[in-house]
C-alpha cells in the first residue's frame, strides 16, 4: 500500500491517509515538522483591482483564472495545500495532493489557482461542490470531475531555496525551468502562460473573448510580496445584460428599497429570477421606493423565484415583493453560472427603449471559447 501525508501546520499535527486496497482511507494523527525556509501559514501575494491594463512597461501579464487561489507546500512526503486566507485545502483535492507528491522534487512551494475543467471549459460550480464535509463525496468528485492546479509562481525551488526575495523576472525564468524539468506529461499540474507584450494579451482576448476572466499584471522588478497588493493588479472582464425587475426587497431597518430582483425570460416565456442589484445611494433608494411600490403585483417571477431562508438570512431578508414586469434595467456583472449572477450586479441605467420580453437568457449564454486553450498555446511568449 501507499502512504501519503497531508500537512496541517508548521510544525504540525497532520492527518495521514493510508490508501488501502479497497480505496478507502484510514485516518491517524502523526506529528511531522516541515523544514521549508518559509513557515505556514504563508499568505499569497495579492492584487489591487484597476480599470485598465497598465501599459507603462515593466509588467508581466497573465490570464486571470476563475478558481481557488492555492499555495502548494512540499517537504518530502508532506504536502499542504493552502487557500488565500491561509486555510487548508488538501482534504478537498486529493487528486492534486497525489499529483504534486508524484513530482520528482522533494521540496518546493508553488503559487497557483485550482480549477475544475468540464467539457473543455472552466466550471466554478463544480469547483464549489468540492468543499464538502463528507470524504466519500470528495473522493467520488475527485474521480468524476478532477481538478487541476494552474501554476504561476515559484516561491521555494526544488533545492529547498527560498525565492521570495528574488524579482519576478528571475522567478518566472526559474519556474519555466522547473516546469520543463518536472511538469512534462502531467495534466494535473500545469503552467500558466505569461508575457511582457501587450500584443500577446490582445491575442488572448481575440482567441478566448468573453471566456477570459480578465488579466493579471505583475511588476517584473518586485520580490514575492506575501500578503501585499502593491506589486500586482487585476483587470476583470465585466459584461452587461438587460434585465426585467421582477420584484424587490425592502431594506433591513427601513422601509425603502434594499435590492431590486432581476429576471430573464427563457424560450417558453417564463421569467426566472437570476440575481439582484443593490448599488444605490440612500437618496436613490428613497426615490425608487414609491416607483416600485406602484408596480407591486403577483406573481412577479413565473419561473424560478427567489429562494427561502438560509443559515445566513433573516426572516425579513427572505421576504420579497412581486412586481408587474414593466421595468428594464441594464446591469454590469462578472460571472453568470448555474442560472444566476454569481455576485451582486451593478446598476448601469434604465432601458425604457427595451421591451421586457426582449430580456432573455441568451444574453448570458456561456462563452463557447475556453481559456483552457491558452494552456495549449505553443507560441513562445516574451
Amino acid at each position: 500500500m501507499c502512504v501519503r501525508w497531508l500537512v496541517g501546520a508548521h510544525p504540525c499535527v497532520l492527518q495521514s491517509r493510508t490508501i488501502l486496497e479497497s480505496g478507502w482511507f484510514v485516518n491517524e494523527h502523526v506529528t511531522i515538522t516541515m523544514t521549508l525556509p518559509i513557515k505556514l501559514p504563508y499568505l499569497p501575494m495579492e492584487a489591487r483591482t484597476v480599470d485598465a491594463i497598465p501599459e507603462d512597461g515593466g509588467w508581466q501579464y497573465e490570464p486571470k483564472w476563475d478558481g481557488f487561489r492555492c499555495l502548494a507546500f512540499r517537504d518530502g512526503q508532506s504536502l499542504k495545500l493552502q487557500s488565500k486566507a491561509g486555510q487548508p485545502l488538501d482534504r478537498y483535492f486529493p487528486e492534486l495532493v497525489e499529483a504534486l507528491l508524484d513530482l520528482t522534487p522533494q521540496q518546493f512551494v508553488l503559487d497557483g489557482e485550482i480549477i475544475v475543467p468540464i467539457d473543455g471549459t472552466l466550471s466554478f460550480d463544480d469547483l464549489l461542490q468540492r468543499i464538502h464535509p463528507a470524504e466519500s463525496r470528495i473522493r467520488k468528485l475527485s474521480q468524476e470531475t478532477p481538478a487541476q492546479l494552474i501554476v504561476f509562481d515559484l516561491i521555494v525551488d526544488d533545492k529547498g531555496k527560498s525565492l521570495a526575495d528574488v524579482s519576478l523576472d528571475e522567478r518566472r525564468k526559474r519556474l519555466e525551468k522547473f516546469h520543463a524539468a518536472f511538469f512534462r506529461g502531467n495534466d494535473t499540474v500545469r503552467l500558466t502562460p505569461a508575457t511582457t507584450e501587450l500584443a500577446t494579451v490582445r491575442k488572448w482576448f481575440k482567441q478566448v473573448g468573453g471566456g477570459l476572466d480578465g488579466v493579471i499584471a505583475k511588476r517584473l522588478d518586485k520580490p514575492y510580496m506575501s500578503g501585499d497588493r502593491t506589486g500586482m493588479v487585476k483587470i476583470k472582464q465585466h459584461r452587461t445584460a438587460d434585465c426585467v425587475i421582477g420584484g424587490f426587497r425592502y431594506a433591513e431597518k427601513k422601509k425603502v428599497i434594499g435590492s431590486m430582483l432581476l429576471g430573464l425570460y427563457d424560450d417558453e416565456g417564463l421569467l426566472h429570477h437570476v440575481g439582484f442589484s443593490s448599488s444605490f445611494t440612500a437618496k436613490k433608494r428613497e426615490e425608487l421606493t414609491p416607483l416600485l411600490e406602484k408596480l407591486i403585483k403577483p406573481p412577479g417571477f413565473t419561473g424560478q423565484a427567489p429562494g427561502g431562508p438560509s443559515r445566513w438570512s433573516t426572516k425579513r431578508s427572505t421576504e420579497w415583493q412581486p412586481l408587474a414586469p414593466k421595468l428594464v434595467v441594464e446591469v454590469e456583472y462578472d460571472h453568470f453560472t448555474n442560472g444566476r449572477f454569481r455576485h451582486g450586479t451593478t446598476f448601469k441605467r434604465w432601458r425604457p427603449d427595451k421591451a421586457p420580453k426582449q430580456c432573455t437568457l441568451d444574453q448570458v449564454a456561456p462563452e463557447k471559447k475556453s481559456p483552457l486553450g491558452l494552456l495549449n498555446d505553443k507560441r513562445k511568449t516574451k
